[in-house]
């Protein structure tokens, strides 16, 4: 734990032990009262839009306070992923080698790109919520898309409570519970709120490896969390290389230990996502060519032409439009950082890392992509707020959870803003100009 978030915490918690008489079991039961609140708030912010349609409806009653987006149209990739969730209920997991041959010939033929079939677990997890609640194939999706969105929150919780303690754990949930594209995501059939739960995954089980040199289990759930990562999304050379970047780092910044077997894993963890896909695409040259088309294709399709290109700075500009005072505080706690604040410094660099890579890529840049980013942007949103909180000494948890309710409150106004007032869909910097009437 870093000095800081260590001495906040403690400070926080002696001062709300020695000015009440409430019991300290009582108080955690407070405590975990409290978060269970922000979880079912959260979870229910993520709650598909179909869920309240139709007579009859379970939660129909609660429609009203929902933030249910205003778009409610079928996206391109939705469309693509309905496609493949069909094929595989149609014909089956031992057919998918024929999905990836389909695709090159249609690919080959079409100006643009379309989406591959190996962003494989996105699919699949659609297929299984298919044969779950027996919904049709979008609506599927959706509740996949959902569902991720809501272990992504939890995971959140773990992790944030793991690096900083309760308070850094609590406040760190509740500004996930708000955030507006992770909710944004969850109310679509989109594939980077998927993404961002196993890259978030990865970049906390890296941690515990760290901690915990040659544990067994964590080395075990380190190695599948990047496996799964790998079958997602191509993104995931994004996150490796922020994850290698960590590795490389520690030898200087000393966040634990590099094992030789947590050097293996790292490496055979990819590698056997990327078997798996040469699998699911039946062969070696079939994988290549998907990808190599992919990629080709990708850079010439006019509407990432139009809406993916723009200086290194852009994803700064749309973090800073769509969450601008988290951008702000997240902002002046790096530049406050100290070597000994291992913690903050881990998270840093695994956005400095995969944003080096993200900034480059000719016209694939969507603040999409960077939904792995909101967990460390908030960490560090907190310790500026922690931070300055330590300096008042009347009722700091008061003042800091006070702090944190507004932000929140602010973070679900930016969320009406940009997706139930201006039906926003795509993340992209024109879209969001005009949603806040900078542009007309």
């Amino acid at each position: 734990m870093s000095a800081n978030a260590t001495q906040t915490s403690l400070e926080l918690e002696d001062l709300a032990t020695s000015r009440t008489s409430v019991p300290v079991n009582n108080r955690k039961s407070w405590m975990f009262l409290g978060l269970g609140l922000i979880l079912a708030v959260g979870i229910f912010l993520r709650l598909p839009p179909m869920l309240f349609a139709g007579h009859g409806a379970p939660l129909r009653s609660l429609s009203a306070i929902h933030p249910n987006p205003g778009f409610d149209g079928i996206g391109y990739d939705e469309n693509l992923y309905r496609g493949y969730v069909d094929d595989l209920t149609r014909y089956g997991l031992t057919s998918y080698p024929y999905f990836a041959e389909r695709y090159l010939v249609l690919q080959t033929r079409l100006p643009g790109a379309i989406l591959p079939p190996t962003r494989f677990v996105y699919v699949y997890s659609g297929y299984l919520c298919h044969l779950i609640f027996d919904t049709d194939s979008l609506t599927s999706l959706h509740l996949a898309s959902s569902i991720f969105s809501m272990l992504l929150l939890l995971l959140s919780c773990v992790f944030a409570w793991r690096l900083g303690g309760a308070t850094m754990g609590i406040s760190v949930t509740s500004l996930m519970a708000f955030a507006p594209t992770q909710i944004h995501m969850s109310q679509h059939a989109l594939i980077d709120g998927v993404f961002a739960f196993w890259a978030t995954l990865s970049l906390w089980l890296l941690w515990e490896n760290l901690q915990r040199p040659d544990r067994l289990r964590w080395l075990a759930a380190y190695g599948v969390a990047l496996a799964v990562m790998v079958l997602t999304k191509e993104n995931a050379l994004f996150a490796y290389v922020a994850l290698l970047t960590l590795l490389v780092a520690n030898y200087w910044l000393r966040f634990g230990v590099v094992t030789r077997s947590l050097l293996g894993v790292t490496v055979l963890g990819p590698l056997a996502g990327v078997v798996t896909l040469v699998f699911l695409c039946g062969g070696a040259d079939t994988f290549y060519e998907v990808y190599r088309l992919l990629v080709s294709k990708a850079s010439v399709l006019p509407y990432a032409i139009a809406t993916g290109d723009g200086p290194w700075y852009r994803y700064l500009v749309d973090l800073l439009l769509v969450s601008p005072i988290i951008f702000l505080l997240a902002c002046g706690a790096i530049f406050k950082l100290r070597v000994a604040e291992k913690q903050a410094l881990f998270l840093v660099l695994f956005m400095a890392g995969s944003y080096v890579v993200m900034c480059n890529v000719r016209y694939g840049m969507n603040l999409r992509y960077a939904n792995m980013w909101d967990m460390p942007l908030r960490y560090l949103a907190v310790l500026a707020v922690m931070d300055w909180v330590r300096s008042i000494r009347w009722r700091q948890e008061i003042s800091l959870g006070g702090i944190v309710a507004l932000l929140c409150a602010f973070d679900l106004r930016q969320y009406q803003i940009f997706f139930v007032q201006h039906n926003l869909y795509e993340l992209v910097t024109g879209g969001l100009l005009h949603a806040l009437r900078i542009l007309k």
